[in-house]
């Protein structure tokens, strides 16, 4: 008997077999589409769409078309917060888009993308300065506006799986914020430092994640936290910095979560995280994604065999190479090698690693989920 989409995904991320492997496209502003490859997608499947909604200006992702999810089958909607009325994000007269915490960015002629441009924190700081900087206003109504109606919606009126898409993490923020650079040398040479800058950022997220859930907890199934904490080739950081002025603080937030809500927590890292996820699991988290397959140790057949019925994996389909450069075969053969790896005894969701970018041809979009209703059934 076939499931919904919502008893199929809460069944897979609870480590039991569904019907079929639940999917995912755009249910997470880091598992959608980025425009060029989305408006090939829609037509070719025959959907109007001549004005889509970005997700993110900057990395050039897009809201989905309904009928685009229904016709890849597509067991996810996305719920976002929305722009804040008091600081929106806005371009100044160099052509940099500021966003709310002040970092700036700009679109190189030759780029797709807007890249980090300005940091305000960069450069010798003290603690006063971490006072002075006009920090985001959690409680700015234009990003709670309607998110009530759309949660209930989505819960009441259909049947997908329902994800709370949080905003950037603390580790990445404060990179922004700091600059790369100076952030990484205050990990070493100044940790307290660090470790007030990602307590400030940290302290706006709940903020905003409590007053979220207190809105619209009781209509979520998954919340999706996104930072990166590793490299392609493996720990962006010592072990020890991790668990010493990162972890603590994601608990926090995590705590918050699961106090809130009874849904499951998503966290996107890309990289090798392998030597992180048992740290990962002991704080909270349910499901990790995208399963970087292209990066050091992150074998699917190992991570399924080491962490079966204690994490889930969501995405795991390769967009280094397969998906923008193979043939459809080729990546219904990729597709099936995840599924085999992943799916057994539940806990995967099928999706690509990480957005689709512009070069990924619609064909092979279809593919990856032709492939998952061929081989994906238990």
């Amino acid at each position: 008997m076939a499931m919904t989409s919502r008893e199929r995904i809460k069944k897979a991320l609870d480590h039991q077999e569904p019907d079929r492997v639940p999917f995912d496209l755009g249910g997470t502003f880091a598992s959608t589409v980025v425009l060029g490859a989305y408006q090939r997608l829609a037509e070719y499947l025959g959907v109007d769409d001549p004005e889509p909604v970005f997700m993110r200006l900057t990395s050039q992702t897009v809201f989905l078309h309904e009928k685009v999810l229904e016709k890849l089958g597509i067991d996810t909607r996305c719920l976002s917060l929305g722009a804040p009325d008091g600081s929106p994000e806005r371009e100044d007269a160099t052509g940099t888009m500021i966003d709310e915490w002040g970092v700036g960015r700009r679109k190189p002629a030759s780029s797709l993308y807007y890249d980090l441009s300005y940091s305000p924190l960069a450069g010798s700081i003290t603690p006063k300065d971490l006072e002075r900087h006009p920090w985001p206003d959690p409680d700015d109504p234009g990003r709670y506006r309607g998110l009530e109606e759309r949660a209930r919606y989505l819960h009441e009126e259909t049947d997908y799986a329902v994800i709370l898409n949080l905003p950037l993490g603390m580790v990445h923020q404060a990179q922004f914020l700091r600059g790369f650079e100076d952030w990484f040398v205050d990990l070493l040479l100044d940790p307290g430092l660090a470790g007030d800058l990602m307590d400030r950022v940290n302290e706006v997220n709940k903020r905003i994640v409590a007053n979220a859930l207190d809105i619209c907890g009781q209509y979520v199934d998954v919340v999706m936290y996104a930072d990166d904490v590793a490299t392609q080739n493996g720990p962006m950081f010592a072990n020890e910095t991790y668990r010493e002025l990162i972890k603590p603080r994601e608990k926090e937030l995590f705590d918050l979560i699961k106090e809130k809500s009874n849904a499951k927590i998503l966290y996107h890292c890309c990289g090798s995280v392998v030597h992180l996820l048992d740290d990962f699991i002991d704080i909270g988290v349910d499901v990790i994604t995208p399963v970087q397959v292209s990066a050091k140790g992150m074998d699917t057949k190992w991570l399924k065999a080491n962490y079966r019925g204690r994490l889930s994996f969501w995405g795991g389909v390769d967009t280094h190479w397969v998906l923008p450069r193979g043939t459809p075969a080729d990546v219904k053969a990729e597709t099936k090698r995840r599924l085999e790896d992943l799916m057994p005894g539940g806990g995967y969701v099928l999706n690509s690693v990480h957005n689709i970018q512009p070069d990924v041809p619609p064909e092979n979009i279809v593919a990856m989920f032709e492939a998952g209703l061929e081989y994906g059934y238990y």
